[in-house]
């Protein structure tokens, strides 16, 4: 799909979150949204990870402390196990990093945008339905691989400009156009189509963009590779031919 058809896609898309959102009766109370809300599975997996590396780190160090200068004993072994709860504790309950506006997407750094976009993503999840989730936690899947390449790429090179569009734009823009429209007009179908369907559907359009980007990203790097091992592969062979 060309860079033209995918914009097209998601302006009609947008189109149609647009009309279901209009058909909204004027005076509509607002629905009051909490200012914290739960951590993905993405956070979620950062910190188990931390809590983890921490305590390691606590039983290494008694460990050698243990051994090397004085036995701990029972009330050792108890301070080593209150240590390891306060770290779990502080870590479980640290306040996570404050969440990457749109603004600020727009200004980031080709290099970092696939990783702010995502932790942008991360915070969207509370109000996206169960679908969308699915197709977003792709898609941070997605990004991470994409951010990995993006590190060597020149944030000059023409890719940067369809990726910033794409991430940084487009992708923020479709998610905001859906959370603008009434929860009680989610489920309703208009011409064959949900707002959540609708949502599910751009979401998988823009995966599947951003997976294309990941491959012509890739295809330099796989290219050089089947010409290295090309060029492997006669020189053993000469060599054994010799």
């Amino acid at each position: 799909m060309t860079s033209h058809e995918t914009d097209q896609a998601l302006t009609s898309a947008r189109g149609a979150l647009d009309r279901v959102r209009l058909q909204s009766f004027e005076g509509l109370p607002t629905i009051a949204r909490s200012g914290h809300r739960a951590r993905g599975g993405r956070s979620i997996g950062k910190r188990i990870a931390a809590i983890g590396a921490a305590n390691a780190v606590i039983l290494i160090a008694a460990v050698i402390i243990g051994l090397a200068v004085v036995p701990l004993g029972i009330f050792g072994a108890l301070a080593v196990l209150m240590v390891m709860m306060a770290a779990t504790l502080a870590i479980a309950f640290a306040p996570g990093a404050r969440p990457v506006s749109t603004k600020a997407l727009a200004r980031s750094d080709i290099k970092t945008l696939p990783a702010q976009t995502t932790r942008w993503l991360d915070a969207q999840r509370p109000a996206l339905p169960a679908p969308a989730v699915l197709v977003a936690d792709r898609i941070g899947v997605r990004l991470d691989t994409l951010g990995v390449q993006l590190a060597t790429v020149d944030a000059d090179a023409p890719v940067g400009a369809d990726i910033r569009r794409l991430v940084g734009e487009q992708l923020p823009e479709f998610i905001r156009d859906y959370q603008r429209v009434p929860r009680e007009l989610r489920h309703a179908e208009r011409n064959g189509k949900t707002p959540d369907r609708q949502l599910v559907e751009g979401l998988e359009l823009i995966e599947r963009e951003i997976g294309q980007m990941s491959e012509e990203l890739a295809r330099g790097d796989l290219d050089s590779l089947e010409t290295r091992g090309r060029f492997l592969e006669m020189k053993y062979k000469d060599g054994a031919a010799t």
